[in-house]
């Protein structure tokens, strides 16, 4: 697939096969110039917190992960002053930014100007926890056989992984209740509807000329 299409190539992606990939040195051209520098640094910066934050998608409906649970709450607070509708900071407790199917995740739902804490167990949704290891991939090529077959229905850790992230973001956008959403995004696997949304978007970028960025 290509991922570096114009922005006006993207809309068209996006009014088509209703998802699309923000390219950043398209979309949020001002973090290009401290790219270099980042990387001789190595070390978390001011940038890890603010890139986020200052993007210029301006969603109003965010799931947001975090490095460190002491952030999960500022974070919260800063989405709630920008204006969002409905978000979720997300920091598993395993040390990693996004829900986590080895531990439980602390999280911040903000609803407007409401701000609700709770921790996340994947128990509670019936899911089984896992260690990390389950969950690695590899290479470029390694890491796409796992997505397709996640997508083609293999079950394992590596797709309830994929499940429970995909049911916060499902309970974000439709404002739903988890376990419903859980069951949801399993019906979308399951029934083929992802695959096939991949193919379209796979197909529709391809079909674009490449751009120099």
């Amino acid at each position: 697939m290509k991922l570096d299409i114009t922005k006006e190539q993207n809309e068209k992606v996006l009014d088509e096969v209703n998802i699309c990939f923000m390219f950043a040195p398209l979309y949020h051209s001002a973090m290009k110039y401290v790219a270099a520098a980042r990387k001789q640094m190595g070390i978390r910066t001011i940038f890890n917190i603010l890139g986020p934050l200052a993007s210029p998608a301006l969603a109003n409906l965010q799931v947001l992960g975090v490095y460190s649970e002491e952030l999960v709450e500022p974070m919260a607070k800063v989405l709630a002053n920008l204006g969002v509708k409905h978000a979720m900071v997300v920091y598993g407790q395993d040390g990693v930014d996004e829900v986590s199917l080895c531990a439980p995740t602390t999280i911040c739902e903000v609803k407007g100007k409401e701000l609700h804490s709770f921790i996340l167990n994947p128990k509670e949704l019936g899911l089984t926890l896992c260690k990390q290891s389950d969950l690695v991939g590899g290479e470029a090529a390694l890491n796409k056989e796992i997505a397709l077959q996640i997508l083609k229905g293999e079950k394992g850790p590596k797709r309830d992984m994929v499940l429970l992230n995909s049911a916060v973001a499902l309970k974000v956008a439709l404002d739903m209740d988890l376990k419903e959403a859980l069951n949801l995004a399993a019906e979308m696997i399951d029934s083929g509807k992802a695959l096939q949304k991949l193919n379209d978007f796979v197909e529709m970028t391809n079909s674009f000329e490449q751009v120099t960025v």
